[in-house]
């Protein structure tokens, strides 16, 4: 029984040369703030700020737009519903029955908007960047995460390349069949989620076989030992400086532009 693992290549941006730990340390710190406000400026500068870091990354513009377009769909959606949904303040800008866009209501949706991209980017960055195996050597040797949980969330980063290919296949597969095929908005609905089934099935189907085959070659008995060793360095403490640096940026111009609006307040 084998079990086939598709490894990504590994990345040669700034970044991927720094610990994990130390790019989700940054993360988490603008994450927490942008959380603690609601306000378009703090929002903005900490997307700027995210924007510049995407050659680091290895990011292109166009990259982040074909890996983080459901994000920015979710964003605008978001937006859209808040200006819909939050209090009529301030003058009205577009009056059509129930739907009732104003100043207030429509700075309200674009903040949720820009704060929804500005939480996600980092997720973004921190992936791109990082090595499937580097990030389980800092988990299990810096945090001491249980082996077994690392090494199951290992595997399952690997394999998550797998599920682009295997749904190109089923695509081909099922369009040579015959089946899904024919036009209509609801037709090609019910054929996504019958493709969308069968890509279930086959990823558990695989799990299946990979935690098997991982017992069998005794991943779960006994102490591990690490090939390569997670250390730090003057990189990560930039890195961890850096995000510090980029949060007090956001709340600070929030701040003295007056648009700081803690939800806690």
């Amino acid at each position: 029984m084998s079990v086939d693992i598709i490894a990504t290549p590994r990345s040669t941006a700034w970044l991927a040369e720094v610990n994990p730990l130390a790019k989700l340390g940054a993360g988490m710190v603008l994450t927490l703030v942008l959380l603690i406000s609601v306000d378009w400026v703090s929002a903005t500068v900490a997307l700027v700020l995210e924007c510049a870091l995407l050659p680091l990354a290895g990011l292109s513009a166009g990259m982040l737009l074909k890996r983080g377009w459901p994000i920015l769909i979710a964003a605008v959606v978001g937006g859209y519903s808040t200006a819909l949904l939050a209090p009529k303040t301030g003058e009205v800008l577009l009056s059509l029955g129930p739907v009732v866009f104003t100043t207030g209501s429509t700075e309200s949706g674009i903040a949720i908007a820009l704060r929804g991209l500005a939480i996600a980017l980092p997720g973004v960055i921190v992936l791109a960047s990082t090595d499937p195996t580097d990030l389980a050597d800092a988990l299990a040797q810096k945090l001491r995460l249980p082996h077994r949980f690392v090494l199951g969330a290992l595997a399952a980063m690997r394999l998550v390349g797998l599920l682009v290919t295997e749904w190109q296949t089923l695509g081909m597969a099922r369009r040579a069949r015959g089946v899904g095929g024919g036009k209509g908005f609801f037709r090609g609905i019910k054929a996504q989620l019958g493709q969308a089934m069968a890509l279930l099935v086959q990823a558990v189907r695989r799990a299946t076989r990979l935690a098997t085959t991982m017992e069998a070659k005794g991943f779960g008995v006994g102490p591990r030992t690490w090939a390569r060793e997670s250390t730090y360095s003057r990189r990560d403490l930039l890195v961890a400086s850096g995000g510090l640096a980029m949060a007090g940026a956001s709340v600070t111009a929030a701040v003295v532009l007056g648009t700081w609006n803690p939800v806690f307040g």
